[in-house]
């Protein structure tokens, strides 16, 4: 019997058309879903655990997920490990998975409300356990950022706890005067709700769903922010000063590799939030920095995404410090002071800032220790 003829036979199976071309390969549906699971999995290998442990024992750890391609194709990929691993493992995983969602309309009024996405998302991924909470909610998992709100704003700024959380929040966003700091404080502020929500729902790690796109733009734009001393936390694999650990599963992954799976995967179409394009025609005055290098790796970045791979191997190559309990930490980003005695800090009121948040906040003086 002939065998099959193949106008552009898969680089790796041989034995199916190639619709896909993937760093110099060229690979059918099944070959390419294969080679990016694989990448997924090798990052989840801390995460291995001896196959009959008991339920209580197992890890649980939080995803993250913004409807976005990369945290999306993230989830399919974990539910897909998990449902192998029930098979094979006679009905137990390595871990459990918590799907947290902050609610996108409420971070940004141009996001779309998302309640269709939450019950479409639940109901094909069903093994899992999902909590959607506002942006606001900061205020009831994390007690301490009040306090940090407060002395970052200055003395002008009046927090009002008898108004709901929402508009607290709304008043100190607004206190901020510049595009690039709303949106700096905007990602710090995040990141203490989505770690305060691990903390409290016992999860001891958190899968940040960034590509290798989104890691490179990240240490762009925190070098020219001044938050480089935190970059070894932001997009490298290991323990953080939160105490969580923390993991990068699609770092080897370029974020139009993602979403070239995605548009391969049917349960996830009604899921996603397609991409705001960053205008080039919005003048550079309006943009924050991390609009900007997004722009750059979006328009430059992908030409060459091997230079982009080289910036974020980097930063895995800097000298992650010991942590402790006793280190000074910013009291608005919690970012260990790695320089020693002879740093810069900046104090507001009765706190020490990063210089990062510092940058955010033109009135900081600068102490000496």
């Amino acid at each position: 019997m002939p065998g099959k003829h193949f106008n552009d036979p898969c680089s790796d199976c041989q034995d199916a058309e190639a619709i896909i071309d993937v760093r110099t390969r060229h690979l059918c549906r099944d070959c390419y879903i294969q080679f990016t699971n694989r990448k997924v999995v090798r990052r989840m290998d801390y995460y291995r655990q001896i196959r009959n442990a008991p339920k209580d024992k197992r890890r649980k750890l939080l995803l993250p997920l913004s409807y976005g391609p990369s945290s999306s194709v993230l989830l399919h990929m974990l539910n897909e490990q998990l449902e192998r691993q029930t098979t094979e493992w006679h009905g137990t995983t390595a871990y459990d998975l918590h799907i947290l969602i902050v609610d996108p309309s409420t971070i940004s009024p141009s996001n779309p409300s998302c309640q269709e996405r939450f019950d479409s998302v639940r109901q094909k991924y069903s093994r899992h356990t999902y909590t959607q909470i506002p942006f606001h909610s900061i205020f009831k998992y994390d007690q301490t950022v009040k306090d940090a709100m407060k002395e970052f704003a200055g003395p002008e700024f009046v927090d009002d706890p008898s108004k709901p959380d929402e508009d607290r929040l709304d008043a100190f966003r607004a206190s901020i005067p510049s595009a690039t700091s709303r949106t700096d404080i905007d990602n710090v502020l995040l990141n203490r709700l989505i770690i305060a929500f691990a903390k409290e729902s016992g999860c001891e790690g958190i899968l940040w769903g960034d590509s290798d796109s989104r890691l490179a733009s990240k240490t762009l734009a925190s070098v020219a922010k001044g938050r480089g001393s935190s970059l070894i936390w932001q997009v490298c694999d290991g323990m953080s000063p939160s105490g969580l650990q923390f993991t990068f599963p699609l770092r080897d992954l370029y974020k139009s590799e993602l979403q070239q799976y995605a548009s391969l995967i049917p349960e996830l179409q009604d899921i996603l939030i397609p991409d705001q394009s960053i205008s080039t025609d919005v003048s550079a005055r309006n943009m924050s920095i991390d609009e900007l290098m997004m722009q750059y790796i979006q328009t430059q970045g992908e030409k060459y995404p091997g230079i982009m791979a080289n910036v974020v191997r980097t930063v895995t190559k800097l000298q992650r410090p010991p942590l402790s309990g006793t280190q000074p930490r910013c009291a608005l980003c919690g970012t260990v002071d790695i320089q020693g005695s002879s740093a810069q800090t900046y104090e507001g009121g009765g706190s020490l800032f990063c210089y990062g948040c510092a940058r955010s906040k033109s009135d900081l003086i600068p102490v000496t220790r």
